[in-house]
């Protein structure tokens, strides 16, 4: 059987849209490649009444008699939106208090699409349904389309909402979903969501400026303000004849002149958006989740902790639609599996950048780095880690002001750093943790940055003096230690790096260089200035990145800078090699959290004894591998002692984690032990704390169990939607990390009985 088609990475709009979201539906031998496209868009605030904004859109929506302001403006082209060529009204209906108003069309778009595959489809223009339902007394506009064309081969579905912004009712909010599924298209797939995502974003950016075109309109005619609507305010409209623009002959474009101009709301895929960019700075509230820096000015939250267009673009930076997209989905997600302790949103979107904004990479990155660093408590190494005192002397490293762009300076003397002299007192994991604090350090000033100068700040510059670098830098213990730091800095702290500039390098370099590049993302190596000798103090050096006053003394400049001048590490400072190991082992085993490893028939089991009633058992897990099955049991009888698993399935060794059974095979449940929780199902990636209140004193188990697919009730055969997910398993095998603890009642009030997936 030949190969079926499948989607290719295709970049839109500054989006690698990947891959990974094809799927595969599996009926008997067939192979149905599938190929989904989701948008999501922010919360776009604008700063007019709903009734103006409803003024300046509704022809082409609804009955001029709503809106006699737009009457004028005729219907059904548009010279903004030249692709929407025609519509009809299939329906229309109105309440009897005139104040619910439904409209469905039939609208024809002329796509942009190569000549060849109009022909092959047979199909000049392709036709949408859209329902438009007006609401007046509550102020909302719900709008949804979805394609006829080819309605067999792709389906194309969008939803809009325009409402009245919950703390201020004189601006309006709008937001707007989409969705795009290609089953089959002649074998032109890929060529089809190109061209659909293109137009697709190319329509969005060209939102705002309709809005505003019409919302100009209505104030050079002087209509700046529209009543609100009243029971005795609007009889019900007369009447509308149905026009007949979508006969079975192409429709005309009429000539638009400046009084003959019409708009529209929601078009799939090209007319939708009305709003591209929002007007308003929601308040600090808006991203408490995420403990995001404090925002400025007197401006409304957006509900729900939604992220709203101009925060993004104050606090985020430029995104294309789509990339806001992404960065909405993937905390969308994080919302559902990681509730009140997500990452901030600059620090989600520096690992959607990291992987070209496909999302499904970065989520796979990002749950990993927030699983490392709660194991090791990262985010609280500032308060908790202090530097040795060997580190104050001869790091030679520190922070220094600000580039031209606002990003925090960090210099480091590399050229005077005695590594080797570094690694024989310290330890790998010390220098490691040092660095750490120092992105964690970096991290924080970008956000005191944003704030300074008013921009989005995310990343900072690095300056690397190589004055001084010789063959002892090379010592391979201590390049050993250089390649394991940036390991683990580019896994965790993706594009934070805006810019390395590598001053006075010697001949040595090139060896240096040929060993550590394999080891930096091909990203992040173009950002490296590497420049040899005094061809820093030239035209295109450092001053086209630094102002001249704060370039430091020993580069030529005039500013003091509070980097160490290094020198060789005394020997009497040295440690033992032993010593150095048991230094490694304790820093990175001071964590709260156990790692355990979960088997398809051998559950990892924790015991709790409880002496006193009505104490409470709380834990903490973050779900690492696979999906589990959470219980909770109790029982009279002491366990026997622990029995670890020492095999995996199939009897092969456990790689890794830890396997403890309690639960004595002989026993039998509702005798020897009882539930006391409902089985909870935790899917990978997720994070789940709770709490159990205890009823008796006695033993505990706490339970993680490997979660198999359950074929369908109904049938012996089982689902598509179990294949699929049967065939991503890669072994039976999961992983848990989990921390518990024990609080007596008069430490912890509780009234009901908690177990949330967080």
């Amino acid at each position: 059987m030949a190969e079926a088609p499948k989607a290719s990475v295709v970049p839109v709009d500054g989006v690698a849209w990947p891959e990974p979201e094809e799927e595969e539906a599996v009926v008997g031998a067939i192979v149905i490649p599938t190929m989904v496209q989701k948008y999501q868009s922010p919360v776009r605030v604008y700063k007019y009444p709903f009734e103006l904004v409803m003024a300046s859109i509704s022809l082409i929506l609804f009955s001029p008699s709503l809106f006699p302001q737009a009457y004028e403006r005729r219907f059904p082209t548009c010279h903004l939106i030249p692709m929407f060529v025609a519509s009809d009204v299939v329906n229309e209906d109105t309440s009897e208090d005139g104040s619910v108003h439904k409209v469905e069309r039939r609208c024809a778009l002329d796509v942009d699409a190569p000549r060849l595959l109009k022909r092959i489809a047979g199909m000049d223009y392709v036709y949408f349904i859209q329902r438009n339902s007006l609401n007046r007394k509550e102020r909302t506009l719900h709008i949804e389309s979805h394609n006829e064309t080819f309605s067999n081969r792709v389906i194309i579905h969008e939803t809009c909402c325009y409402s009245v912004h919950p703390e201020n009712g004189d601006w309006t909010c709008f937001e707007q979903t989409a969705s795009l599924d290609i089953k089959s298209f002649f074998g032109f797939e890929s060529t089809v969501e190109k061209i659909a995502m293109k137009q697709y974003a190319s329509s969005i950016k060209k939102g705002k400026e309709i809005i505003e075109f019409y919302l100009k309109e209505l104030e050079d005619e002087g209509i700046s303000h529209v009543d609100r609507w009243t029971p005795s305010s609007h009889p019900l409209p007369p009447p509308t004849t149905t026009p007949t623009s979508l006969s079975t002959s192409p429709p005309v474009l009429p000539e638009l002149s400046s009084s003959t101009t019409t708009t529209t709301a929601s078009l799939v895929p090209s007319t939708t958006p009305l709003l591209a960019d929002g007007d308003s700075i929601p308040e600090e509230a808006s991203n408490k989740e995420s403990g995001a820096v404090a925002l400025v000015d007197d401006q409304a939250g957006t509900p729900d902790d939604k992220l709203d267009a101009d925060y993004i673009k104050r606090y985020l930076g430029d995104l294309t639609p789509l990339q806001e997209s992404c960065l909405i989905r993937l905390r969308k997600w994080l919302q559902e599996t990681h509730k009140g302790k997500i990452p901030k949103d600059e620090h989600i979107l520096r690992f959607l950048r990291a992987r070209d904004f496909n999302v499904d990479k970065a989520r796979e990155i990002l749950r990993q780095s927030l699983t490392w660093r709660k194991q090791h408590q990262v985010d609280y190494l500032l308060e908790s880690w202090t530097s040795p005192h060997v580190l104050h002397d001869y790091y030679t490293g520190d922070w220094h002001h600000h580039d031209r762009d606002g990003r925090p300076l960090y210099i480091l003397r590399l050229g005077q750093m005695d590594t080797k002299g570094l690694v024989r007192a310290l330890g790998e994991e010390s220098l490691l943790r040092h660095v750490l604090s120092i992105n964690e350090e970096g991290l924080r000033r970008c956000e005191e940055n944003t704030k300074v100068f008013g921009r989005p700040i995310s990343c900072w510059t690095c300056l690397v003096d190589l004055e001084g670098l010789n063959m002892r830098h090379l010592w391979r213990p201590g390049v050993k230690a250089l390649l394991r730091i940036i390991e683990v800095v580019e896994a965790n702290y993706p594009e934070t790096l805006g810019r390395l500039l590598i001053l006075r390098a010697p001949r040595v370099f090139p060896v240096l260089w040929t060993l550590v590049s394999p080891f930096i993302d091909e990203n992040t190596r173009r950002k490296f200035l590497i420049y040899a000798g005094n061809d820093y103090q030239g035209p295109g050096g450092l001053l086209d990145y630094i102002d001249q006053e704060i370039i430091p003394d020993f580069l030529g400049g005039e500013c003091m800078c509070e980097v160490p001048e290094g020198g060789l590490v005394p020997k009497s400072l040295y440690r033992t090699t032993e010593e150095l190991e048991n230094e490694d082992v304790r820093l990175w085993t001071e964590t709260i959290y156990q790692s355990a490893s979960v088997f398809k028939g051998a559950p990892h089991e924790l015991l709790i004894e409880i002496i006193d009633a009505s104490s409470v058992i709380t834990w903490d897990f973050d779900v690492c591998k696979g999906d589990v099955v959470f219980n909770i049991y109790h029982s009279k009888r002491a366990p026997q002692p622990a029995r670890k698993e020492p095999l995996g399935p199939h009897g092969l060794p456990a790689p890794g984690g830890n396997n403890v059974q309690l639960i004595d095979k002989s026993w039998t449940q509702g005798q020897d032990y009882s539930m006391v929780e409902s089985a909870l199902t935790c899917k990978e990636g997720e994070s789940v704390q709770g709490s159990h209140i205890t009823r008796w004193p006695g033993f505990y188990i706490l339970q993680w169990r490997f979660h198999s697919m359950q074929a369908c009730a109904a049938t012996s055969l089982p689902r598509v939607d179990d294949v699929l997910a049967t065939l991503q398993v890669s072994s039976h095998k999961c992983k848990v990390m989990y921390y518990t603890e024990v609080l007596g009642s008069e430490d912890f009030r509780l009234t009901r009985l908690e177990c949330l997936p967080l």
